[in-house]
């Protein structure tokens, strides 16, 4: 038997302001919101989705689960997505090969360098 990966599910303060904020930096779309969760989607018949729900834990700690992005120029998508309110953050990394930034509620994400560069 094999399962399909329907949805990775993030714990936020506001559900629906950081779904549209990773919506808008993944150029994907909501496709279901109601008071309890917030999903989106490249497209609404695409999985997987990402789910964000209510969560009233204070982050602590580094994540141990995060999203690595690889645009086709980092240093401009870097820029775009502190300009939308992510932040650099240092968790120790080291090399040249990634940028680490936060999300508006502090989940660190990796902005990759371009492959084959």
């Amino acid at each position: 038997m094999t399962a399909v990966w329907e949805s990775l599910t993030v714990d936020a303060r506001d559900p629906g302001r950081l779904a549209r904020w990773w919506a808008e930096a993944l150029g994907y779309q909501v496709v279901n919101e109601g008071p309890d969760e917030v999903e989106i989607r490249q497209t609404a018949d695409r999985l997987p989705g990402i789910v964000f729900v209510p969560g009233t834990a204070a982050k602590a700690g580094k994540n141990r689960l995060h999203l690595d992005l690889r645009p086709t120029d980092r240093e401009a998508e870097v820029e775009r997505l502190v300009d939308m309110g992510a932040r650099h953050v240092d968790i120790g990394q080291d090399g040249d090969d990634w940028t680490v930034l936060a999300d508006p509620e502090g989940n660190e994400f990796c902005v990759l360098r371009q492959r084959g560069n």
